[in-house]
């Protein structure tokens, strides 16, 4: 029996966090690939003298050769760069579709039949990105962000109600982004709606920070941005197709008129399985949140727009 192998290009912060919180579900070998080399082989080499401390028994395997990923199950993609001073949204759009381009190329070259995970920032965009350069199905290129944006969500309830972690529940519609969705009637604590356990204020301050979330660490990092959360959400994605558990939860998905929208990368629910997206769950919304998942859309397919006008497939 051929084992899993699960490959994540860009070895930075979250891409060899993510690596790291894999190898330690020991469900998969593991490859690592940066243009940095070198970096790349020592932090493999670090992950690899922790194992016998932290338990896992994985090959992991750093190198700045693309034709490493060969038969990947799961290719992440993290790599990319931060907003740098100066640089505006359009800057940052052109340099990291080039970098998300060459990862996607090298995906479709040697991992034809992998599952692909998008964490590069835009994110939604992104998607666009990987799925027009890899000529994949629709269903196997994903983007990471509704789980992060869900288990922000999920924390701040928990330390609101002072409750465990595990006991809460959330859902987190619509692009990665300050326009995001999170749905309180929907988020529970023991299976209890939040609605029916925290006033109007309360839970609107704690959707609030959730979709500032991500700003709010970068706020206090100055330089950079987090990875652990977004890290532990990629395994996550990682292990429910690697074990295709048809796990339920919010993913970027490539839309064809599920909740109205066409031909666009949003946050809904999927099942996440062994061929990635094996089924969008489309939920009956109130009007309100069919509004807010419009406006979110709206914003996701400007950038897209922007993303027209100088993208060529080739």
């Amino acid at each position: 029996m051929s084992r899993n192998k699960v490959s994540i290009i860009g070895a930075g912060n979250v891409g060899a966090t993510a690596t790291y919180y894999i190898a330690e579900k020991v469900i998969a070998d593991l490859v690592m690939v940066d243009v940095e080399g070198g970096m790349t082989r020592a932090k493999a080499l670090d992950f690899l003298h922790a194992g016998p401390q932290r338990g896992y028994d994985v090959p992991i395997v750093g190198t700045n050769d693309f034709a490493q990923i060969a038969g990947s199950n799961v290719v992440v993609i993290t790599a990319g760069i931060p907003r740098k001073p100066g640089m505006d949204r359009m800057d940052l759009l052109k340099v990291n579709t080039g970098i998300v381009k060459q990862a996607a190329r090298a995906i479709a070259e040697h991992a034809p039949n992998a599952v692909v995970i998008v964490v590069s920032n835009p994110l939604d965009i992104m998607c666009h990105v990987a799925l027009r350069s890899t000529g994949f199905a629709l269903r196997r290129v994903i983007g990471m962000a509704g789980i992060l944006d869900s288990t922000r969500f999920r924390y701040f309830v928990a330390e609101q109600m002072q409750c465990a972690l595990s006991s809460v529940h959330a859902m987190v519609l619509g692009g990665h982004g300050d326009q995001m969705v999170p749905l309180p009637r929907l988020t529970t604590v023991g299976g209890v709606p939040i609605t029916q356990l925290l006033d109007e204020p309360t839970i609107a301050r704690l959707v609030d920070r959730t979709r500032k979330g991500g700003a709010e660490i970068v706020a206090l990092l100055k330089t950079g941005s987090a990875y652990y959360a977004p890290a532990a959400s990629v395994a996550e994605m990682v292990e429910a197709v690697i074990t295709d558990r048809k796990h339920l939860a919010p993913c970027a998905a490539y839309l064809r008129g599920e909740y109205g929208i066409n031909d666009l990368y949003i946050g809904v629910p999927v099942l996440l399985g062994k061929n990635g997206v094996e089924r969008i769950i489309e939920l009956t919304l109130t009007e309100e949140e069919r509004r807010q998942l419009a406006a979110s859309a709206d914003a996701v397919r400007k950038g897209v727009e922007e993303l027209n006008t100088f993208y060529k497939p080739t």
